[in-house]
């Protein structure tokens, strides 16, 4: 499982000109599910991301994680496991299929319903998505749940 995390002032993702979610201060999450993926990686994925530090506090070091007052908006986007090793098209061999990457998609969802107080919206799965984003900072970090090596 693959997550690029973007701290933001506000998001919000649109599916045929309709508004399916937006947040304010909080974490904008593009969320790529590879074939091997399971709950372990959910679970995982989810700690770093409630428990990373990315917020400042009052001396503007960032020293803060996710709060009740932040929201989470998450975005399936399976391209996060494009391949270029072989020219300049991309591969998406190591993504999981659609009906299995929904599951797990839907599965992180409700367990991130279940773990953060805060606000937690999503785009609409396997859906043409309009997305705008004002970052914060900027900050953004890369997690992989296969290498765990950030």
């Amino acid at each position: 499982m693959r997550a690029l995390l973007r701290r933001v002032s506000k998001a919000s993702v649109e599916v045929e000109n309709r508004l399916v979610g937006n947040i304010e201060v909080g974490i904008l999450v593009y969320l790529g599910i590879h074939e091997a993926d399971s709950s372990n990686d959910i679970e995982w994925l989810i700690k770093k991301i409630l428990g990373i530090r990315i917020f400042e506090d009052d001396t503007g070091k960032m020293n803060l994680s996710l709060g009740k007052d932040n929201g989470v908006l998450v975005v399936s986007q399976f391209t996060l496991f494009g391949n270029l090793k072989k020219g300049f098209r991309p591969s998406f061999h190591r993504a999981a299929k659609p009906k299995e990457a929904r599951k797990v998609y839907d599965d992180f969802i409700a367990s991130f319903l279940k773990t953060h107080p805060g606000k937690v919206e999503s785009g609409e799965f396997g859906k043409e998505m309009s997305i705008s984003a004002t970052d914060d900072g900027p900050v953004t970090i890369w997690l992989d749940s296969q290498s765990k090596d950030y």
